[in-house]
């Protein structure tokens, strides 16, 4: 509470502290192109420094600097890098060239050299300009946002996998979700509190919840393709992601976005409208003080309805048992009576022998003919038999009545963002600070809990019933920050701190062991992440060395804390039929239904989070950094980087960097790195500890997650966690081809990663021919598991090293049709792999046991190396002209696999090609009007094929996702800017 308390204090005392009055000399000017049109958005800096502007939204700018003259750098996307030397504080008019290498781009990742553009990093970084397809791209959410326009980028909805329905799971490169490092405007992002664990991508990993900040907010993205933990520290294994905020003033800016699956298979594979969608976003900034300072708010609302793409259910619904059930039901008797013939009712009393009889009247009316020696095992055989269809038909349903709920959760959520800075003199000292705050409340269902199933307690869902995880997602963060000049150098002095939460709430459910006394809707509890990072960063750029020399050096702190918040008790309990808790104990015995199957406790879908799982578990580490980047002549420079870090959970590590590149002509730059890197395992992959159910091709396992130091863990030989680390290389070349207005991007890479951590499969007690666990360890496994509601083991491990390596290109292309045509072209694509390497790293415990298999099951192989689509092309085709603006692009999603252990039913799905088409028209100079598709030809992945369908459920792979199952998506909107 005082933590939350200070951040608060520290917030508001920064966003309305008032500027220092000072005398400063500021250049004003304005920016224009070619034909005097006025340029808003272009980056101006002096050069040199990290002290900048934009200019807004008709091309003017103010810059604050130390004295004159000066150099200043003009650039932008798409436009020439022009350097001015400003020698008084005349207006300036800036003409720019368009300038079709669009590599110009100052930018913040990849070197701390306050001058490096993309055309001269030594590492691939793709700019992505979010303002611009704010207005033309059907997508709203920042994760689609990005499947669709950087090919090095991955990420889905997923259906039936428990919270994962409600934060997608991305990567970078193909690598996991927890090893892409986000930063805002250059500071560390927290990760989200939920790891997943469930059948999906990135199972068993932790990312970033890049849906909690509104795409209103950002500027521009900058990711950067390569290993980063020498600069950055842990999780940028693959590369990092630079959310750039908006910095803009004085200009409204609204928009609406409304839209829905209009597809063949929308409803059911019946054909129509669902999905319904609508975002209505906003921004607006207002300049602070005389020095340039302002202050930006940014933030969207939208409402998200859910799809279904289950077509009918197939397999059994009703057993005999529910004909007696619906036939007693109809005479007013009591059905629990029959229950306690199975839950140890004295058959030597009256009540069983009325009770025995009763059934038996009821079973011959249903047409199961019974006899008068047949005792509760003979009715239970009888009674055993399908009964689906004339059932049915004596309900008057259908089995589409019985479906689940595949495709897409209900989301209604906002997210708010502020962005500011206070320039305090004419030194380059200012004030700054963002922040941010956003809540989603979530709505998924699960499996659909069937009548003749033992998960069923059919006295209160007579027709089964359709479990629903409702979520309450709420995020956090503020940072604030002083930066300015002492001496010679530059110093940055910043505190980021954030939390992520995830509350469960389960509805339409049972707790099938409680009979009668269950409620319907449970709190389960939840979790939460919280970080807390402090940076030091130091650095001075000496022009009058070599050709340019840049030095940087700092610290970083973070603190990071972890919690499990337990639920209600009936959400996680398996209670007896006398209502006491079952703990697996001699003489105790859970709630049975009638066949004798035991009632599985807790709310079913998702069972809560009890007393011995919650925790409360923070760490802290430190790091200390050395960046040095050195242009040793105009055609060569290169950069080095160095970074110590220890953790209190685990001990310290050290990793460098080496990247160069070579002007070899002026039109071709070739450029290479080496980097080793570590990822330290999340305190979720620590301590997250849980029992939920989770079907395995079609079975349903109540699976506990027993963290690494665990009873259970110590019996399997299961050892502690420790970090991954890793090394990568990568080369390649930019290009550009003036005459043919062309540029080109080839960068190779191999990134090796050792000690890979994982989810492992779910381990069960060895049992002999008599179903007796073989000896003491596997009897002590089963006790274990009992107290956890389980019936099998899951552990987070070290379990292997894998071996990514790929290609990636992009190509682009700008054009001037005329005096109002403008086409710009890009075509980009990633070409990748990832593979296992090596054994399995288990124990020998597991070896003699013979499930070393189940260290690292043959699904999750496919999880890492096959679910996720491993080539993936983008081209993307943007028309300007007059008022009109037209948005053409198609993007490849190359093949995946489906995720199953049984090597019978593993299948390829075909690569597809998915059209994005919209046409923006620009009815006033304020206002804006788009109409467009997604996915406008209705394409699908292939179908499962009848092995992977269970039974109906799954037409299309859960578990392996290309580009989802939502079909063609139709959008309208309006933009309104107001200046």
């Amino acid at each position: 509470m005082k933590q939350k308390k200070t951040t608060q204090f520290l917030m508001f005392s920064f966003l309305f502290l008032l500027p220092l009055a000072m005398v400063a000399q500021t250049i004003k000017g304005k920016v224009v192109d070619a034909s005097g049109v006025s340029l808003p958005y272009m980056n101006v800096i002096v050069k040199g420094t990290s002290n900048g502007t934009t200019t807004n939204d008709t091309g003017e700018f103010n810059l604050t600097v130390k004295s004159l003259p000066t150099t200043i750098v003009v650039s932008a996307m798409g436009f020439a890098r022009r350097e001015i030397l400003v020698k008084n504080i005349s207006f300036l008019t800036v003409v720019v060239q368009q300038d079709n290498v669009s590599l110009e781009e100052i930018v913040v990742i990849g070197s701390r050299n306050p001058n490096r553009s993309i055309i001269d990093s030594p590492v691939p970084i793709d700019i992505v300009d979010i303002k611009e397809l704010a207005v033309a791209s059907p997508q709203v959410n920042l994760n689609q946002i990005l499947n669709f326009v950087a090919p090095s980028f991955t990420s889905n909805t997923q259906t039936i996998s428990d919270g994962t329905d409600h934060v997608d799971p991305a990567s970078l490169r193909g690598l996991g979700p927890d090893q892409v490092l986000v930063l805002i405007n250059g500071k560390r992002r927290h990760t989200s509190s939920l790891i997943n664990v469930n059948g999906t991508f990135g199972r068993g990993s932790v990312g970033t919840d890049l849906n909690a900040i509104p795409a209103a907010a950002i500027k521009r993205l900058e990711v950067l393709r390569d290993g980063a933990a020498a600069q950055y520290g842990s999780d940028a294994i693959a590369g990092v992601i630079n959310i750039v905020l908006n910095e803009t003033v004085n200009e409204l800016s609204l928009a609406v976005t409304t839209g829905a699956n209009f597809s063949k298979n929308s409803n059911s594979q019946t054909g129509g409208v669902d999905g319904e969608t609508t975002n209505i976003s906003a921004s607006y900034g207002l300049p602070l003080g005389e020095y340039g300072g302002f202050i930006n708010f940014s933030g969207d609302f939208d409402v998200r309805e859910e799809y279904n793409r289950m077509k009918e259910w197939e397999g059994n619904i009703f057993n005999g048992y529910n004909v007696v059930e619906r036939l007693a039901n109809a005479a007013d008797y009591d059905t629990t009576r029959f229950l306690s013939l199975a839950n140890g009712l004295d058959p030597a009393s009256n009540e069983y022998n009325t009770t025995l009889n009763d059934l038996k009247g009821f079973a011959n009316a249903a047409g199961y003919s019974t006899n008068a020696g047949d005792g509760l095992s003979q009715l239970q055989t009888k009674l055993g038999v399908d009964a689906t269809d004339a059932e049915l038909a004596a309900r008057d349903q259908n089995r589409s009545d019985y479906n689940m709920r595949v495709g897409q959760s209900r989301v209604r959520g906002g997210r708010f963002f502020a962005n500011f800075k206070l320039p305090l003199d004419d030194n380059g000292t200012e004030l700054y600070s963002f922040a941010g705050i956003s809540s989603r409340n979530g709505n998924s269902a699960g499996f659909y809990r069937l009548p003749n199933q033992s998960r069923t307690f059919t006295p209160a869902y007579n027709n089964g019933f359709l479990p629903e995880i409702n979520s309450t997602i709420s995020d956090q963060s503020l940072a604030v920050g002083i930066k300015g000049k002492i001496g010679e150098w530059n110093v940055d002095f910043s505190n980021a701190y954030g939390k992520n939460a995830f509350d469960f709430i389960i509805g339409n459910t049972y707790n099938t062991s409680l009979g009668n006394a269950s409620p319907t809707v449970f709190d389960a509890g939840g979790f939460s992440f919280t970080q807390n990072t402090t940076n030091l960063d130091i650095s001075k750029f000496y022009e009058d060395t070599f050709e340019g020399f840049g030095v940087a050096f700092g610290g970083e702190h973070r603190i990071e804390n972890y919690q499990i918040i337990s639920g209600e008790e009936a959400s996680y309990t398996q209670y007896q039929a006398d209502g006491s808790t079952f703990n697996g104990i001699s003489g105790t015995s859970p709630l049975k239904d009638f066949f004798g199957r035991s009632r599985p406790g807790g709310a079913q879908v998702f069972p809560g989070f009890g007393p011995k799982n919650e925790l409360d578990r923070a760490r802290n580490s430190v790091a200390a950094y050395l960046d040095l980047d050195a242009k040793f002549s105009e055609e060569f420079s290169t950069t080095f980087a160095t970074r110590y870090e220890n953790y209190s959970d685990f001990g310290s590590t050290i990793n460098f960097k080496l990247a160069s590149i070579y002007k070899a002509t002026d039109n071709l730059r070739i450029r290479a790195s080496f980097n080793t890197g570590f990822r330290a395992p999340s305190l979720h992959q620590l301590n997250y500890n849980s029992t939920s159910t989770i079907f395995q091709d079609g079975v349903p396992l109540e699976v506990g997650t027993f963290a690494n130091d665990s009873r259970a863990a110590q019996l399997l030989g299961i050892p502690q966690l420790k970090e991954e680390t890793s090394n990568s290389f990568s080369a390649g070349f930019t290009a550009k081809l003036p005459e043919a207005n062309l540029t080109f991007t080839v960068d190779g890479y191999v990134v090796n990663i050792a000690d890979r951590v994982v989810y492992t499969g779910q381990f069960k007690p060895l049992l002999d021919s008599n179903d007796v666990p073989i000896d003491a360890a596997n009897t002590e496994l089963a006790s274990l598991l009992v107290q956890a509601n389980a019936t099998a083991a899951s552990f987070f491990a070290n379990a292997i090293d894998t071996e990514s390596k790929g290609i990636d290109v992009v190509i682009s292309h700008k054009a001037r049709l005329g005096n109002s045509t403008r086409l710009k072209s890009d075509l980009s694509g990633t070409f990748s792999q990832t593979r296992q390497v090596g054994g399995i790293k288990s124990s020998q415990i597991l070896k003699d046991a013979g499930q070393e298999n189940t260290y690292f099951p043959e699904d999750s192989r496919i999880y890492l190396e096959e679910a996720v689509p491993r080539t993936k092309v983008n081209l993307t085709n943007t028309l300007t002209t007059g008022k009109f603006n037209i948005f053409f692009r198609n993007v490849y999603f190359g093949k995946v696999s489906e995720a199953t252990n049984s090597m019978a039913n593993q299948q390829n799905f075909s690569s597809k090609v998915v059209t994005d088409l919209s046409l923006g028209y620009k009815a006033t100079e304020n206002l804006t009007l788009t109409v467009g598709a997604n996915n406008l030809l209705d394409v699908y992945p292939d179908r499962a094929i009848e092995a992977n369908r269970s039974s109906g459920r799954f037409d299309w792979s859960r578990r392996s996702q290309q580009f989802g199952v939502s079909g063609r998506f139709l959008f309208a909107r309006v933009s309104l800017n107001l200046k």
